[in-house]
């Protein structure tokens, strides 16, 4: 496909989950209102976790951030947008549950068609773009570790992101879920798909575990960056940026990409992180991506300049990392 004319004009799907497709979405919403974010259904703790298990449905809970992330910035859209991200705080039965949550399961009730569903509370936040779930059914996530027990396999979303320990690879059960083909049609029409940032086992990876989504991955003509965490997390304290790329190309093997964009500042060997982007067919794009105050968390502006210099560019090059 080729690029359009601007960065305003291009079509961007954005992968991932949780606060970190929140930080992406933040950013892309202002640069383009052609926005597509598809989001994991592997959560299986807290109020989606619940949710899930009592009606058997999709967990709302990341479909609820991303809807959130792209709502308007008129007082109707960030008055809906904190109605959506209320939790109840009490002794019942309703503590810890979001509001939004309650909101999403209700009108997935009704209509019978999580699609429908997530667009009509678009429409109430006044969203820009879509929000999508990266298949049809809940999936489980399952992890190979290493820990002080040796090697063993672990189960759950929750447990997979609070191990501590090594991971080796992850898996999705079922293996072949139902695609959503809203996602796939998407991802044939970006002009660019963006992975991450986000919990890289439970929100990142599990996207390409989809079979249907992964074979559009590899079809599009679009354009693929990689945005690298700003820190580590309790699933990738063992892991190095080289890691997260190697572990991307570990489960994605067929699959290329353009960029790889990481905050200018962090420190790493960064002559082997340029190798091993090359070996995926990217580009290390290393540009100012942190909040000055919360270094552990992306500024939407930092983040907007760098993702817009990627949209913005015709030819899918870059000047590459400035070390």
């Amino acid at each position: 496909m080729a690029a359009r004319s601007n960065f305003r004009d291009a079509k961007v799907v954005a992968l991932g989950g949780g606060h970190g497709l929140y930080a992406t979405l933040s950013a892309l919403r202002l640069l383009t209102p052609n926005i597509e974010a598809i989001v994991t259904v592997a959560d299986d703790g807290g109020s989606s976790g619940r949710l899930r298990e009592e009606f058997d449905i999709l967990p709302p809970g990341d479909l609820r951030m991303a809807l959130s992330a792209l709502c308007d910035d008129g007082e109707w859209g960030l008055t809906w947008r904190d109605v959506l991200q209320y939790r109840f705080d009490s002794d019942g039965p309703l503590n810890g549950h979001s509001l939004g949550n309650l909101l999403i399961t209700g009108v997935w009730d009704l209509l019978d068609d999580p699609v429908r569903g997530l667009e009509l509370v678009g429409r109430l936040l006044d969203i820009k773009g879509a929000v999508l779930p990266m298949a049809a059914t809940p999936l489980r996530i399952e992890a190979d570790i290493t820990d002080s027990d040796g090697d063993r396999t672990i189960s759950g979303q929750v447990a997979v992101a609070t191990c501590k320990a090594e991971i080796k690879r992850v898996r999705i059960v079922p293996e072949h879920p139902p695609a959503v083909q809203e996602a796939i049609d998407a991802i044939l029409d970006a002009d660019w798909v963006i992975f991450g940032p986000g919990s890289w086992f439970t929100s990142v990876i599990p996207h390409l575990l989809v079979p249907d989504l992964y074979e559009a991955l590899i079809s599009t003509a679009a354009r693929r960056a990689l945005i690298i965490n700003l820190v580590p997390d309790d699933e990738t304290r063992s892991l190095t940026a080289s890691d997260h790329v190697r572990s991307f190309q570990e489960h994605a093997p067929s699959l290329t990409l353009d960029a790889v964009l990481i905050d200018e500042n962090t420190d790493i060997e960064w002559d082997d992180l340029r190798a091993v982007a090359a070996d995926t067919g990217a580009d290390v794009v290393a540009r100012p991506l942190a909040d000055r105050h919360h270094p552990d968390r992306h500024d939407p502006l930092f983040l907007a300049s760098a993702l817009r210099e990627l949209l913005n560019n015709d030819s899918g090059t870059t000047d590459g990392s400035h070390r």
